[in-house]
């Protein structure tokens, strides 16, 4: 039996082999396959001008964990029976991936890709991120071929034929060329690759352009010896922290285990995303920006006072790629660290690329620090979890919305407005609270902002009354 809690929002993710084992991998294979060659003949039947290749070409990729090369090989079964062809392109970033998607190799461009990979997750997690036709395939998508799996019977035999291609070269360069301004920088900084794939790629770059770092758990090892990677967490930052005690080590950059988040600290931030965004949108004029419901306020409002302008939309990679697109804006950002650059480059989150972004401020010469310092002040939680269901998470924030409109607490501060794009994110004269059901999750993500410090905890504990109320009812 298939445990179709797999199948999830953004992407299929789940423990191995528990839940990813050859049955279900071959069977995802094969009946994506299936949905990738619907795809293709209707994007080639509506060009008549094109000759269409016999199959669509799909290329994959992998992370560092050690289930990868097996789920691999299941992949490939599948895909080869649903008459996809399969181009492997081994050891990659996130953002070498979806990279692969805009290049051609044996002069044919890849239809679809496929990143293999649990992302900040435990080692015995495992995953697929799927592109098809340069899109995000996600949301219904992911949930229809759920249910086509879960109610098949179908036995797949082992056909592993595949072409290799070398796309880690041709990204290599295209960075190389793109930030040769760079080449001898003298700032030091230290990178923290923890031990996932952002150095199957990163340290040739730097060493390329002859940059004066420090690297740390360097060597891709799916077993993530040294620390979890998940930079968005602050007790897997302390090495780091450790190096920037040093005179010569001004700055430090951290991957999370695909290298499509970063983490980047001064001496004296933790910078997250959202105002990362706010000051990269420095070098881009009249920028438009889509920013997800957790980012702060003051994204919003800096961006929009400076001519440029800020779209709040759902939390979400896939969410975040198809609004940029939609919207041709310049950058997307979510506060974990996904920033997407659809200025200069191709409208996905890759945070090797975010890197050199991030360096070209400081080879500018911009004081990042006294940047920060001259922002508004404003006090913000971390994200703050609180456990549910999967069947009752949406339920609840339904619940919540009409308890906050018919009757609120009376500790409650008065209510301006509330944004329901992606849960709720209350807003207040001084700030705002946000609950949002998490699509991964079987969790509420609850967030406060506020220039008072004091409102942090009385926002919490106004939305937590209202959520256990909620609970109390469902």
């Amino acid at each position: 039996m298939i445990n179709e809690s797999i199948f999830r929002e953004y992407d299929i993710r789940g423990i191995v082999p528990d839940e990813l084992n050859e049955k279900s991998i071959k069977l995802i294979g094969y009946y994506l396959g299936l949905e990738i060659v619907k795809k293709y003949k209707i994007k080639n039947s509506n060009n008549s001008a094109s000759t269409p290749l016999i199959a669509p070409y799909i290329a994959i990729g992998y992370d560092a964990r050690h289930s990868c090369e097996d789920i691999f090989n299941y992949l490939t079964s599948g895909l080869n029976k649903a008459n996809c062809k399969v181009f492997n392109m081994g050891m990659v970033a996130t953002g070498v991936n979806y990279f692969s998607s805009y290049q051609k190799f044996n002069n044919i461009n890849p239809f679809a890709s496929i990143m293999i990979t649990g992302s900040h997750n435990p080692s015995n997690y495992n995953g697929l991120k799927i592109t098809v036709d340069k899109k995000p395939f996600f949301s219904n998508d992911i949930y229809k071929l759920g249910q086509k799996i879960a109610s098949s019977n179908i036995i797949i035999k082992n056909d592993l034929t595949h072409t290799k291609i070398d796309v880690k070269s041709l990204y290599i360069d295209y960075i190389l060329k793109e930030f040769s301004h760079l080449k001898s920088m003298k700032t030091k900084f230290v990178i923290d690759c923890g031990n996932g794939v952002a150095n199957s790629v990163l340290c040739t770059i730097l060493d390329k352009l002859d940059l004066n770092y420090e690297g740390l758990y360097l060597e891709p090892d799916g077993s993530f010896p040294n620390h979890h990677p998940d930079p968005s967490e602050e007790k897997n930052l302390i090495e780091v922290k450790k190096y920037l005690q040093e005179d010569d080590i001004k700055y430090a950059f951290a991957y999370d285990g695909d290298a499509d988040r970063i983490a980047f600290l001064t001496k004296k931030y933790n910078i997250k995303g959202d105002i990362l965004a706010l000051l990269l949108t420095k070098k881009i004029k009249n920028p438009i920006v889509i920013g997800e419901v957790k980012c702060s306020q003051i994204m919003y409002d800096e961006i929009n006072k400076a001519g440029g302008k800020a779209i709040m939309y759902k939390t979400g990679h896939s969410n975040l790629k198809v609004k940029i697109k939609e919207t041709n804006a310049h950058l997307g950002a979510e506060v974990s660290g996904h920033l997407f650059f659809n200025d200069r480059y191709f409208g996905y989150d890759d945070a090797i690329y975010a890197t050199f972004r991030i360096l070209e401020l400081i080879n500018d010469n911009i004081n990042i620090d006294k940047q920060i310092e001259a922002l508004p002040s404003i006090y913000s939680s971390q994200e703050i979890k609180v456990s549910t269901t999967e069947e009752k998470k949406f339920l609840l924030i339904s619940k919540i919305e009409d308890i906050i409109k018919t009757t609120p607490p009376k500790n409650l501060p008065k209510i301006k407005n509330i944004i329901t794009i992606d849960g709720l994110r209350i807003i207040f004269e001084d700030g705002w609270a946000l609950v949002r059901a998490s699509n991964t999750t079987p969790v509420l993500v609850t967030r406060f902002e506020s220039i008072k410090k004091d409102n942090l905890k009385l926002y919490e504990k106004s939305l937590n009354d209202i959520i256990k109320e909620a609970k109390k009812i469902l």
